[in-house]
């Protein structure tokens, strides 16, 4: 278990970054952590150095009392940051000692409680059906209770800037009923997510100014401003900030953990992380997506696969002068990397800086930087897309320089045949006649499909004389349809994009192929797929 005082980060106690996923980011729709997750993604969050990571709601919910065991046993050794629980206050009318919620809190052995406490007058009143002075007093008996017994207690008054709106008089005085009693934190929750930058800032610089407090920020998303409102209110006094990672929470989600620290580290020169750690940034922001089950968010700030990737011709003609002049900050600082976009909207340098993104040397040969810049605008203009596809791409260009990229065969003929069986079953087979080393070569194999059965009978027409093939398999395959426009066929008679990604286990790579006929889409990008697999025999260490 974590000690009481975490020391994780250069600032030490004098501010807290304290991450909510397991609690408010597992209430995301389409998230649903087991304990081994939980655990799982605790140890990422500890080894990123965060300084206060919230387990859950031991008592109320059972996975999350689990948690608390599992990590009390000794499944969760944390280095840099102290568990949480997440509870209420003890219930109106009943004692402290008594109340089974907060004797939960307790039991789950956790260093450090937040409490949530309701803060909006209209909410005592009307969801706890109490008064003002009950509220209170549930406050402060319950933190001077935990206090007691040897917790640290942190308070998240939940819906504080509504409340402070409507009432600013009770939304002050529960606040102060908790740190009277001990707490060492008061958070203030835009819990409704309705708040703007300006608002946060004039209202946490008021507050500070009113009680002295030590004042936390806790932001839903859902004016898509939690990060920006959780950063001002920071710069407005707030020395505590609560996040999730990759912003997952209830209906629009919580304020990025990534987002708000890369934003405090970078732009404002707050050292919330150890040394070395803000490195670790986007590593840490994948894992947990994967832990999730989602796919990442690629246009994500500071971690996404598309946050320092430039398409415009524009763009990359200044990159190739100084990176710094369409970049924020140097990518690698958050671990991320810079990646140029060859589209139908790139210029010679675009291909220039994609070339050498892939180990190929453009520069000194225009007539290949020409021939380049004018397929790819020629294919994109029928529907091709090299964005998701480089190694087509990167074989398009080995083309132009002269260094090969074609297939390790030449095709005289294929053929595809579906049969639809009596039983129900479908069955494709496809017959292959290509070229290889002079030698004609003929096969036929059956698969699930037409494009497994193409796969198969080239296989088995190559694999003798190149039993690399062995290796590579195809992973995924993804069909769209275009709508191009007037010239476009429509609904059957449409144009077809196929997108194959393949992997040899060294390495995995995608081709494109458009046509508007899905077999000889598939085909072409099945013979781009073993081209640059071939590719990779010839290179040691592709790019």
């Amino acid at each position: 278990m974590s000690r009481t005082e975490p020391a994780g980060t250069p600032l030490g106690d004098a501010f807290h970054v304290y991450d909510t996923t397991l609690r408010d980011g597992a209430q995301s729709e389409g998230i649903s952590y087991s304990v081994g997750d939980k655990l799982a993604v605790a140890r990422h969050l500890d080894a990123l150095g965060v300084g206060f990571i919230e387990g859950g709601w031991p008592g109320a919910l059972p996975k999350d009392t689990e948690f608390f065991a599992r990590a009390a046993a000794g499944e969760l050794e944390l280095r840099h940051a102290a568990l949480v629980a997440f509870g209420s206050t003890r219930k109106a009318g009943v004692a402290v000692q008594d109340d089974a919620q907060v004797r939960a809190l307790l039991h789950s052995g956790a260093p450090v409680v937040t409490l949530v406490a309701k803060s909006d007058r209209r909410h005592i009143e009307r969801a706890l059906r109490t008064d003002v002075a009950e509220n209170c007093a549930m406050v402060a008996d319950t933190v001077a209770f935990l206090r007691g017994e040897g917790r640290r207690v942190f308070l998240d008054a939940e819906h504080f800037f509504d409340g402070y709106r409507f009432d600013p008089d009770t939304a002050v005085r529960v606040l102060d009923a908790a740190v009277t009693a001990g707490a060492d934190v008061a958070v203030l929750c835009d819990t409704n997510g309705g708040m703007l930058p300006l608002g946060i800032a004039e209202v946490v610089a008021e507050v500070a100014a009113r009680t002295g407090f030590r004042l936390g920020i806790h932001c839903q998303d859902d004016t898509s401003s939690a990060v920006a409102n959780s950063v001002t209110a920071v710069q407005a006094g707030a020395t505590h900030v609560q996040c999730t990672a990759n912003g997952y929470g209830e209906r629009t989600g919580n304020a990025d953990l990534f987002a708000v620290v890369g934003n405090l580290v970078t732009k404002l020169g707050m050292p919330v992380l150890p040394d070395g750690a803000l490195g670790e940034l986007t590593r840490t922001s994948h894992a947990l997506a994967e832990l999730a089950n989602l796919a990442p968010n690629t246009h994500q700030a500071y971690v996404g696969t598309s946050a320092f990737a430039h398409k415009a011709g524009l763009h990359a003609s200044a990159i190739k002068v100084d990176p710094e002049l369409y970049n924020h900050m140097d990518p690698v600082d958050v671990g991320n990397g810079q990646r140029v976009l060859v589209t139908e909207m790139a210029g010679r340098a675009s291909v220039e800086l994609k070339g050498a993104e892939l180990g190929l040397d453009l520069a000194g040969h225009p007539d290949a930087v020409s021939s380049v810049v004018a397929t790819v605008k020629e294919r994109e203009a029928r529907g091709w897309s090299f964005e998701a596809a480089d190694a087509s791409l990167e074989l398009l260009m080995r083309g132009a320089l002269g260094e090969g990229g074609d297939a390790p065969f030449g095709l005289e003929s294929y053929r595809v045949i579906i049969e639809h069986t009596p039983d129900g079953g479908v069955v494709a087979e496809a017959t292959v006649r290509i070229v290889h080393g002079g030698e004609r070569l003929i096969a036929t194999a059956e698969g699930n499909g037409p494009v497994n059965a193409l796969d198969a009978a080239l296989r088995a027409a190559l694999t003798p004389a190149c039993p690399w093939l062995e290796h590579v398999e195809l992973a995924d395959y993804k069909v769209r349809i275009l709508n191009r426009g007037d010239d476009a066929g429509h609904g059957t008679d449409a144009v077809t994009r196929v997108l194959l990604e393949a992997t040899d286990g060294a390495g995995s790579w995608t081709t494109i192929g458009v046509h508007g006929n899905i077999v000889e889409a598939s085909w072409l990008a099945l013979v781009d797929m073993l081209a640059y697999a071939a590719t990779r025999q010839r290179q040691p260490t592709p790019a």
